[in-house]
């Protein structure tokens, strides 16, 4: 079995940077949770493939079904989708928020094997899987491999020195 792994070398960079980003906002912006519902994530991605399909499971926990896209567009997977920041009353002063709230948008290249003709998506427990069927051709053929004996050689006009 084959495992894909997205790989992104400014990933930690760019993580680094929106941490930086709402350090300052939150002392900027203290008392106001307009910060919180402008920044973007990214939700963790599981990429398997078995021999029939490749399969994308993404953690969007919070986020209504109607507030996901899955589009398939010139061999690109896009999934786009927004948490939106539910406003709570507290009694207290002090609150601790540390779920990320906003937009994301995640895409992927399919490979050749893939048929983007017949794309599967399922929302379930928080979990949107994504079920990206192999064309015939991609899929693995089983060959038969026949093992005779003396006999069979000999009989399909094989002679062996003695």
């Amino acid at each position: 079995m084959t495992v894909i792994t997205r790989w992104d070398p400014f990933r930690e960079f760019s993580t680094l940077q929106d941490r930086m980003n709402r350090l300052f906002q939150q002392s900027y912006n203290e008392g106001s949770n307009e910060a919180l519902t402008s920044s973007t994530f990214a939700p963790s991605v599981d990429v398997y493939e078995d021999e029939h399909n490749v399969v994308l499971k993404i953690d969007v926990p919070g986020i209504d079904e109607k507030d996901l896209d899955v589009r398939v567009e010139n061999n690109t997977l896009t999934v786009q989708g927004e948490r939106k920041f539910e406003k709570e009353e507290k009694e207290e002063n002090y609150r601790r928020i540390e779920r990320q709230y906003g937009s994301f948008t995640r895409s992927f290249s399919l490979p050749p094997t893939v048929n983007p003709e017949s794309v599967q998506a399922n929302y379930e427990k928080g979990v949107l899987k994504i079920k990206l069927e192999k064309k015939a051709e991609a899929k693995p053929k089983q060959i038969k491999v026949n093992v005779g004996g003396e006999k069979t050689l000999e009989a399909k006009g094989a002679t062996r020195a003695a």
